[in-house]
């Protein structure tokens, strides 16, 4: 210990070296965490989209709160709306991908540490006879390239955050769309209930018209055929019912038995969105163009430095000392420089590959920004199909099926139709207001899917890439 004391006490260290120390001690204090590891900057960009808020607890307390929080919102029937806040406070998979903001933080401040000087020693004795060599060494080269990998690390970062804020809203979407596909389950459920119960009493009357002698095999089978589909339809319904459920409970976090939903689905809005309104901001906002923007230019800095350390990437200077000849003697003080000869290695590979990646990422934007409009549009178009639909079923063809319903009631009465008739058009008007959920799900599918073309593709949004 005092030995080594006396060598970093004694050494000769040359001026320069000592510059390059201070310079690395200024750059590493340029890198330090941030006190909220980058979350404000994902809120500020998720809230262009949405309007509800994203929490990082860290603790046990703060997970309590949100726990409450989520309670509270439970006590009562939830809208989409509500779905979405519960989903990004309490789901798990949303808060573990926050934290890759401090991974990448971490990498950062990471960067601008100095890395550990390295302590060399050669120890040799011959009958009283010593050579001790003794060196003190400092990767001065990682001061030259410290300041762009730090920039490479900055600008991972905050491709890091565009991509925490695009899980945000991942899980915003696909909650929105499990929100609705539950409360559309819950409607059709209702309706081919009472469709069942419509074929039922009708299979029930043709049965004790036939043992009456009144009907044929035929009809009578015809009314029974009307039932078992009825019955189908209900299992069917039911299975659909528990899928969306369970879909919307995971992404939530919470039991089943715990989610009360609105009764139906919001009616159609009175007037639709143009087109225009999103195409204006889609290449300002889209965050997978922004995060493909990030990246090239991340690469670029990268074949910068892959230029920079293409002959030598290891440069150590150090204060040294030697002791030949007996125990007693007088060191010999110099310097100690190492690095890499580029005798077999020259980097071209390296800078090849490097210029490769850079030239792909720049022509994959460019093919991301013809995308996004093509994608744009047709969400638009999309929306406006079904949005017509629903509006024609509405409008149309729900009011006809219960005209028809009325008039044949009205024969009924006056005994002018059979039951039968009046039991197909019940089905037929049931079935129609059935379809109109469908489309009316169908819309609200639609118009989630336009927004979220303002976020990213579509396919991106879904897991599909």
């Amino acid at each position: 210990m005092n030995r080594d004391k006396k060598l970093l006490s004694g050494a000769h260290s040359p001026r320069g070296f000592f510059t390059c120390i201070l310079a690395g001690f200024v750059l590493a204090g340029c890198a330090s965490f941030s006190k909220d590891g980058g979350l404000g900057d994902v809120k500020s960009v998720v809230q262009k989209h949405i309007k509800q808020e994203v929490v990082w607890p860290k603790s046990a307390d703060e997970q309590k709160m949100i726990t409450t929080r989520v309670d509270d919102i439970l006590a009562k029937p939830i809208d989409v709306e509500d779905a979405v806040q519960i989903a990004l406070l309490n789901n798990k998979s949303l808060q573990s991908s926050l934290y890759d903001l401090g991974i990448a933080e971490s990498d950062i401040v990471q960067a601008g540490r100095l890395p550990n000087p390295k302590f060399s020693m050669f120890y040799a004795r011959n009958h009283g006879d010593y050579k001790i060599e003794q060196a003190l060494t400092f990767n001065i080269f990682s001061l030259v390239t410290m300041p762009k990998v730090l920039e490479i690390e900055r600008q991972h970062f905050e491709k890091t955050k565009q991509d925490v804020a695009l899980n945000v809203l991942r899980l915003a979407y696909q909650t929105r769309i499990a929100y609705f596909n539950a409360v559309s389950a819950n409607q059709q459920l209702d309706y081919s209930l009472q469709v069942k119960n419509s074929a039922e009493a009708s299979a029930e009357l043709a049965a004790r018209m036939k043992r009456a002698g009144n009907w044929n095999h035929l009809e009578l089978a015809r009314e029974q055929g009307f039932f078992a589909d009825a019955v189908l339809g209900v299992l069917e319904a039911k299975n659909q019912q528990v899928r969306a459920h369970q879909w919307l409970s995971r992404l939530l976090g919470v039991s089943v038995d715990k989610i009360k939903l609105q009764k139906r689905l919001p009616d159609l809005p009175k007037t639709t969105v143009e087109l225009r309104a999103f195409e204006q901001g889609a290449f300002e906002q889209r965050l997978d163009l922004q995060a493909m923007r990030l990246e090239t230019e991340n690469l670029a800095k990268r074949l910068g430095l892959t230029k920079v350390t293409r002959f030598i990437n290891v440069f150590e200077i150090g204060p040294a000392r030697v002791l030949e000849g007996r125990r007693g003697g007088d060191y010999k003080k110099g310097v100690d420089l190492s690095f890499d000869l580029p005798l077999f290695d020259w980097g071209g590979a390296k800078v090849a590959r490097a210029e490769a990646s850079y030239m792909q990422a720049v022509n994959l934007t460019a093919q991301m920004l013809i995308d996004a409009q093509s994608e744009i549009s047709t969400a638009h178009n999309h929306y406006l199909v079904s949005y017509e639909i629903a509006k024609q079923y509405r409008d149309e063809i729900v009011p006809l099926r219960k005209k028809v319903l009325d008039e044949n009631q009205l024969r009924y009465n006056g005994m002018l139709v059979s039951p039968f008739e009046l039991f197909s058009s019940a089905r037929a008007q049931v079935d129609s207001v059935n379809t109109y959920i469908k489309k009316l799900h169908a819309f609200w599918l639609a118009e989630v899917g336009l927004q979220m073309s303002m976020v990213a593709s579509v396919s991106l949004i879904e897991g599909n890439e």
